[in-house]
């Protein structure tokens, strides 16, 4: 059994008046690729923010690399990697010298910073922009160059907040392959997403938070086998449809412009709304990930 690089137990976060995060437990094993996922103001950056040593907590407890936060923050900081949500790389930089000058951080010798720099262009596919600056990059390759300045310290833990937010579906996909290859080396990663087709692809195993709890914990797997276990029949939400349903007791859940039944027999239910209306949009698929999220943080948007 592989041992934990991240326990947490009754974890608090106090601003003032408000929890941010009240009393969650959870641990992440070595070599695991864990993820959190919640709505805005879950509490999931929060989370980020002790586990990375920048944010002291109100309560609780919690270990990284089996040591406090709070009287060793300093020897766990150089032992973890950070991809921040923002892009803070140094516009006055080229590609090359943010990473040569990250190094500077972590005691790594120029001839030690500049080999790793190029490993990690190479290996993150930007060998070719070594000296461009980055105003010239793609919001893409932005994302990668702050993997790879994650990794200048080689660290044991990498924290993902929103690695993949803003980018087209290709630079997406890229990343993911990285982040694969990652675990596959053995490295131990966390991250923080609103994609639920990302945290399906790549988490291991993953939280649900909301107004500052877990809800659930589990595989994707686990989750959807649990919260949902069978499939989804789709159709238009119009009045009629809704009676209908009600009046044959077929429960179902509405949000937006669309009805959603949960079901063991999804052709038979989309056969009897289609032989009822005439024309109507109706679909049949497994149960997702998303459909768990929605079913336990709901609908309704969050600013």
């Amino acid at each position: 059994m592989k041992p934990d690089v991240i326990e947490a137990r009754d974890l608090i976060k106090r601003y003032g008046e408000l929890t941010a995060v009240d009393s969650i437990t959870f641990s992440v094993s070595e070599g695991e690729l864990f993820g959190f996922l919640g709505p805005n103001g879950a509490g999931k950056t929060t989370t980020m923010k002790m586990v990375q040593c920048v944010s002291p907590r109100s309560g609780g407890e919690l270990k990284i690399f089996g040591e406090d936060p709070e009287s060793s923050g300093r020897s766990i900081r150089k032992r973890i990697g950070v991809v921040p949500q923002e892009t803070n790389l140094d516009t006055d930089l080229s590609v090359f010298d943010n990473l040569a000058m990250y190094a500077r951080f972590f005691d790594v010798t120029p001839d030690d910073a500049a080999l790793r720099a190029r490993q990690l262009l190479e290996f993150f596919e930007l060998e070719a922009k070594m000296d461009t600056i980055i105003e010239k990059l793609s919001g893409g390759m932005k994302r990668r160059l702050l993997l790879a300045r994650a990794l200048m310290n080689r660290p044991e833990l990498l924290i993902l907040d929103e690695p993949t937010i803003g980018l087209d579906p290709q630079a997406r996909h890229h990343i993911w392959e990285k982040l694969l290859k990652l675990r596959a080396e053995g490295h131990t990663i966390v991250l923080t997403t609103h994609y639920l087709d990302e945290a399906a692809r790549l988490c291991d195993r993953l939280v649900i938070m909301d107004h500052g709890k877990i809800l659930v914990e589990g595989s994707p797997q686990e989750l959807i086998r649990t919260h949902i276990g069978m499939d989804i029949v789709e159709t238009d939400n119009i009045r009629e449809v809704t009676v209908f349903l009600e009046s044959a007791g077929i429960p179902y859940d509405s949000g937006g412009d669309t009805i959603q039944i949960r079901t063991q027999k999804p052709r038979e239910i989309a056969d009897m709304i289609m032989e009822r209306f005439q024309g109507i949009r109706v679909i049949t698929r497994p149960g997702t990930l998303e459909d768990v999220f929605l079913l336990l943080t709901g609908r309704r948007i969050r600013e």
